[in-house]
């Protein structure tokens, strides 16, 4: 399975910041948005939530979705896709469950096609967070896609499948400031 990020970036005191800030939009229990971070503009199954942090110059926005498992309403995820403060990358980040097995990654399908894994970078009491660049190809994949489906393990054995719509992404990723 092949990688989905085009390269590792580093985190900056900056993006950790947007990262810390958007997780606060992230309810503890099942990944669900909290009242935190307007609610900007809706796309299909998207909504662009928008913030200023504190000691920031400028408001922070990020395109987000949240989803349970099917079959286990308390386990939830979080899609957070935002454009870095240089217009210069596109960033998605996705908040998983704590517990999930960190070596095994997250894995993502487009439509039942697989579409590579990325590791986790690091864990906060909110959940551990997986962060990949999104190339031309991946944010072209999920334009055009019906459904993702984004996979973490608790085992080696055991995957979760989160499935995501898609409807919206397209127009609420070229509405994203």
């Amino acid at each position: 399975m092949a990688i989905f990020h085009v390269g590792r970036m580093r985190p900056t005191a900056s993006a950790l910041a947007r990262t810390a800030i958007m997780l606060a939009a992230v309810a503890a229990c099942g990944g669900e948005a909290a009242a935190q971070g307007a609610v900007r503009s809706v796309h299909g199954d998207w909504q662009i939530r928008c913030d200023t942090p504190p000691g920031a110059h400028s408001e922070q926005c990020a395109l987000m979705q949240s989803v349970t498992a099917e079959d286990r309403p308390n386990v939830g995820l979080t899609v957070i896709v935002l454009k870095t403060s240089d217009q210069k990358s596109r960033l998605m980040r996705v908040v998983a469950p704590l517990g999930v097995l960190l070596p095994s990654g997250l894995g993502l399908k487009i439509d039942n096609n697989d579409v590579g894994r990325a590791g986790f970078v690091r864990c906060l009491p909110n959940g551990c967070i997986a962060e990949v660049v999104m190339d031309d190809k991946l944010i072209q994949e999920l334009r055009n896609g019906q459904t993702s489906t984004f996979i973490i393990f608790q085992t080696p054995e055991e995957g979760i499948g989160f499935p995501m719509s898609l409807k919206g992404f397209g127009e609420g990723f070229d509405k994203l400031p």
